[in-house]
């Protein structure tokens, strides 16, 4: 498995446009939040558990221990974040068929018109994830990282991502710090 600078830096050498990055700071958690809407349902406690337990679950703890296992702060983060889009998504799943479909498929189909968008109008390349199916996980990894090196958390990482992409991309644009 690729390390988690190796990881961010091949997804961060699509997003070197700041417009792209904000349109996937929007779109990205959109999609993550839908996904937690869409597979809400079905939900069970199985007669046994404390708590329902539905595909969403299952997916965003799948997620977590990838996450876990790029960088265990990162992954505490994710799965904390994780959790209150599933707690929320299955609030709303619970709710009738109408709202929940209409709420998880428009956040879903939004998400993807911001991605889409980002990439046509600012970055003109195509997403990570047509390269390297990795990105759908890495996207949302890479929102957060984002927000957390703009207030100055790891700087040495942002750095090492950046000596990453110009080693592999010399003729890339320049970072966005």
């Amino acid at each position: 498995m690729r390390t988690l600078t190796e990881q961010l830096a091949g997804y961060a050498a699509y997003h070197r446009d700041p417009r792209n990055v904000a349109t996937h700071c929007v779109g990205i958690p959109m999609i993550v939040f839908a996904l937690g809407v869409l597979l809400g349902r079905p939900a069970a406690t199985f007669g046994v558990l404390p708590v329902e337990v539905s595909p969403a679950w299952i997916l965003f703890v799948a997620g977590t221990i990838y996450y876990l296992a790029l960088d265990v702060a990162l992954g505490i983060m994710m799965a904390l974040l994780s959790a209150l889009c599933v707690a929320c998504g299955q609030w709303i799943a619970a709710q009738s068929t109408p709202l929940w479909l209409t709420t998880g498929t428009a956040l879903f189909a939004l998400g993807w018109v911001f991605q889409f968008f980002g990439h046509a109008a600012f970055e003109h390349r195509k997403p990570a994830f047509v390269d390297d199916l990795v990105g759908l996980m890495i996207g949302p990894l890479f929102v957060l990282v984002e927000a957390l090196l703009s207030v100055g958390w790891r700087p040495a990482l942002r750095e090492s991502i950046e000596r990453q992409i110009e080693a592999a991309h010399p003729h890339a644009k320049p970072g966005r710090s």
